[in-house]
């Protein structure tokens, strides 16, 4: 069965909230960006300590401010050497938890990031794997060739296989190029789900709060596998976890193409 999920109105006490996680996001990304980028001469690993602190910072925040917090299933899946992780891309919280439990990592990400103010200076010194999205084959091949590089100095490699954040209960084509990295380098692949759509939608200023779930599933051999093997088998694996986990939330969903209004233990919840 689909889902469409619909977020409950926004109340006063959801935007204040939501307001200062925002103030203090950005007050911590101005201060923590200068030391990163003074701290360009120290091994790789010390300057991912520091922004990792970024990362810490925030998750703590999220559950002060918005009372977001999540849980984790799947850990004993978690390779004791870096590997190619696919995850589900549904929302922003995603690119800060997943540094909880694959770290030091690099994303693919677009070049044009690097160049925001502090936040993207700093996300320059950790070695991003940023790519010219409008260089078409060109493209592919930095993420082959600098993807293999960080995979080899000890670094995982981020990918969100459908591209761009797509809303819960949604799904976009699985591109093939975090598939195709794992055949030519026989390195396998993590596959992630979450539900975090659902209480930090794409594009949202508004943080819901609740339990985020993320699962993270067993690994998947990528040795003598054509990337659009590995490809399937991820995105199976993924969409299939992640209809569950939607599943089990009808309170949060309702199936397409009905329309739902928030519960009173929502009104009550986020008022």
């Amino acid at each position: 069965m689909s889902f469409v999920y619909r977020p409950p109105p926004a109340t006063p006490g959801l935007v204040l909230r939501s307001a200062l996680f925002f103030a203090g996001q950005v007050v911590v990304t101005i201060v923590i960006a200068p030391f990163v980028m003074l701290a360009f001469a120290l091994p790789y690993r010390a300057r991912y300590r520091i922004v990792y602190q970024w990362t810490r910072f925030n998750t703590w925040w999220l559950g002060v401010t918005c009372n977001l917090s999540h849980e984790v299933k799947g850990e004993e899946n978690i390779p004791s050497r870096p590997a190619i992780v696919l995850c589900k891309h549904q929302s922003a919280w995603e690119t800060i938890s997943l540094q909880h439990y694959f770290s030091p990592q690099v994303w693919v990400l677009k070049r044009e990031l690097l160049w925001l103010p502090f936040f993207g200076w700093a996300l320059a010194m950790l070695r991003p794997i940023a790519i010219d999205r409008s260089a078409g084959r060109d493209a592919m091949s930095q993420v082959m060739e600098q993807g293999a590089a960080r995979l080899q100095s000890g670094c995982w490699v981020v990918i969100f296989p459908e591209g761009t954040r797509v809303p819960a209960g949604s799904k976009r084509r699985y591109k093939a190029g975090g598939a195709t990295l794992a055949e030519r380098t026989g390195v396998p692949v993590v596959p992630v789900a979450h539900d975090a759509g659902l209480y930090w939608p794409r594009n949202s200023f508004i943080k819901y709060p609740g339990v985020v779930r993320l699962v993270i599933g067993p690994l998947i051999d990528s040795r003598g596998k054509s990337a659009s093997e590995i490809n399937r088998e991820a995105e199976k694996w993924i969409e299939g976890t992640v209809a569950k986990l939607l599943a089990s939330r009808k309170d949060a969903v309702s199936p397409a193409p009905a329309k739902r209004e928030a519960t009173p233990d929502e009104v009550e919840k986020t008022g």
